[in-house]
């Protein structure tokens, strides 16, 4: 599983037009999720994103997650982190899982967010998105549950 997370001061997602989520203060996550994914890679992920210490202190030291700030996550489904370019000039996306076990997993991620109490809005799986955000910082950390980076 690989996620974007971006630090941001506000985010959105708009699918034909309407706005499906949108928060202030938090994390932008864009999530890609892999055919080799387990349970595993979840677990990894749902602590991982959140005690990030990406915020900072009162000394402006990075040392605060977004539970720590209370702070909101936007999720967005992302197959393209899959996207393996290193062959030619069109990616390769066969890493990429399938609609029903990317889907099943995006949503299990986000609900383990929402058991810790993060307030957290989403895209709309598997539709054309617009995504709009003000990073922070800026601050962006590429995690991957392989730890491949």
């Amino acid at each position: 599983m690989r996620c974007v997370v971006q630090r941001v001061t506000s985010s959105s997602v708009t699918v034909d037009g309407v706005v499906s989520g949108q928060i202030d203060a938090g994390l932008m996550v864009l999530i890609g999720v892999s055919v080799d994914d387990t349970e595993a890679d979840l677990k990894y992920m749902a602590e991982k994103v959140p005690n990030l210490r990406i915020f900072d202190d009162e000394n402006g030291v990075m040392n605060r997650s977004v539970l720590d700030v209370g702070g909101s996550i936007l999720a967005v489904s992302q197959f393209t982190l899959y996207g393996d370019a290193r062959g030619g000039r069109r990616p390769s996306y066969i890493r990429a899982a399938k609609p029903d076990k990317a889907d099943e997993l995006y949503e299990k991620l986000i609900a383990r967010w929402r058991e810790k109490g993060i307030h957290v809005e989403t895209g709309v799986f598997r539709t054309e998105m617009k995504v709009s955000l003000i990073n922070d910082g800026p601050v962006t950390i590429l995690l991957d549950s392989e730890k491949t980076f």
